[in-house]
């Protein structure tokens, strides 16, 4: 059987740097060739970053991620790196769309394509959208209607995207009807509790509807307020696993396969869901055979617990650099709310750049200030305490609030600080409500609700 070594870029990237992604690309490309690849893939947009969201009706950006992609290809082949096909997502256009009531303008297309020797050898859009939960690609994309399969050095690699895996038919029964050696999908899943168990039997099952050997390949990081958790998994035909990424973390898994030669008689045209076969040669000979120094094997799996905790330090981090900030600020009360987002945001942007403010009343305990201190002494936070008694009174004595109004002034007082802070000094204000309280209004406006990140907005208080 040929061998094939498979590389497998589980990475970061941001939406609209097309030149920051493409940067990524070039060095983790030279990076596979160095370990010997044969095939080389990057996650679902990965030029562009994922989600797109509304830039997909952008035509200037639809125009641009179509440029970079070209002048991607061309930079691999001047750096010596033009004979590694290279699997990379993208925002595309389609060409032969008419326009119509109810498609998105310029029909936009969830892309990838196989970069070799200079060119676009081959390139194809998403063909089963996801319009449920946080996606909303009916409005962005359009279909493609073509199952995608290129041949590299004697072994026929049938290509999807995301959505194609997690939905039944189209691509993964296609790929059997086209007799493929190895499916690859590359994917930008976010991340949510449990997924990662789920996302294995789903792989597993499609392998064995496919016939073959099945690589899903994930994105990392964060977006906005999505975060991606890796967990890259490549499964053999009969649904082992063969190897798998670590959660939350960029790398790349590199894989030694032995596949089917790809067939003399390999199927062409229509195939399942009227999808149609679009093949692609890029070289018939099988490599020599060699040694396995790739053979696969599981990276250690996170508990439930340091999962979600995980999740929240890579989505924090992604926010905070995405957005061009160097520094957080959080009003520490002495509470378990504030404590698990300092303990969150040091991990996440060092403790050197994260800034606690502690903001007592005369209403505050000696307790809450004294674990307010040591917690800032723990994790080595820059920390500092501001009274707001004094300003208390002054409202107290032009308004004389009683009651509930007495009560939130001293939250919203606090909230007015930290933004304060915030201006004067650039940090980013870190909200520490969970979801508990934000599901029932158990908090102030313009008090706790003060921030323009909640790190734990979904966590629920029992998790906290």
């Amino acid at each position: 059987m040929p061998q094939l070594r498979l590389a497998l870029n589980q990475i970061d990237s941001s939406v609209g740097d097309l030149a920051g992604n493409a940067e990524t690309i070039v060095r983790r490309t030279r990076q596979s060739a160095e370990r010997g690849a044969h095939l080389v893939a990057f996650p679902e947009m990965a030029l562009t970053g994922y989600p797109v969201e509304d830039l997909a009706l952008r035509s200037s950006f639809v125009e641009a991620s179509r440029a970079s992609l070209r002048a991607l290809a061309a930079r691999l082949a001047d750096e010596g790196l033009g004979d590694l096909p290279v699997v990379v997502g993208y925002l595309d256009r389609s060409a032969t769309a008419q326009p119509k009531y109810g498609q998105p303008a310029g029909a936009p297309r969830n892309a990838a394509a196989v970069l070799h020797r200079g060119e676009v050898a081959l390139s194809f859009a998403k063909h089963h959208l996801p319009n449920y939960g946080v996606f909303d690609e009916f409005r962005y994309f359009v279909p493609g209607d073509t199952l995608p399969v290129v041949r590299v050095h004697g072994v026929d690699v049938a290509l999807a995207i995301c959505e194609d895996l997690w939905q039944d038919g189209g691509r993964v029964p296609a790929a059997r009807s086209a007799r493929a050696g190895l499916l690859l999908s590359v994917n930008a899943s976010p991340y949510e509790r449990d997924k990662d168990d789920t996302r294995l039997e789903l792989v597993r099952k499609r392998a064995q509807e496919a016939g073959c050997t099945t690589a899903y390949l994930a994105m990392t990081g964060g977006q906005d307020d999505l975060v991606f958790d890796g967990d890259s998994i490549v499964v053999g035909a009969d649904g082992e696993v063969v190897a798998r990424a670590p959660q939350f973390s960029e790398t790349c898994l590199v894989v030694d396969l032995d596949l089917p030669a790809a067939a003399a008689d390999a199927p062409e045209g229509v195939v399942d869901d009227g999808l149609r076969i679009e093949r692609v040669v890029l070289s018939e000979d099988p490599v020599p055979a060699y040694e396995p120094e790739h053979t696969g094997g599981c990276a250690e799996r996170l508990d439930d617990d340091a999962e979600v905790y995980a999740a929240l330090v890579v989505g924090l981090r992604a926010y905070v650099r995405k957005n061009g900030f160097r520094s957080v600020l959080i009003g520490l009360s002495g509470g378990i709310d504030s404590a698990l987002v300092a303990a969150i945001a040091c991990d996440a942007v060092g403790p050197e750049n994260v800034y606690g403010v502690s903001m007592p009343s005369k209403y505050s305990s000696d307790h809450s200030r004294s674990d307010a201190a040591e917690l800032a002494r723990r994790t080595g936070l820059n920390y500092r305490t501001v009274a707001i008694e004094p300003m208390f009174d002054a409202y107290m004595g032009s308004l004389e609030l009683t009651g509930l109004a007495e009560e939130n002034l001293q939250s919203r007082l606090r909230g007015t600080m930290l933004m304060a802070l915030s201006n004067q000094e650039g940090h980013i204000v870190l909200a520490p409500g969970n979801k508990s309280e934000l599901a029932v209004g158990y908090s102030t406006l313009y008090g706790d609700s003060v921030g323009a990140y909640g790190p734990i907005k979904d966590v629920y208080k029992t998790l906290v």
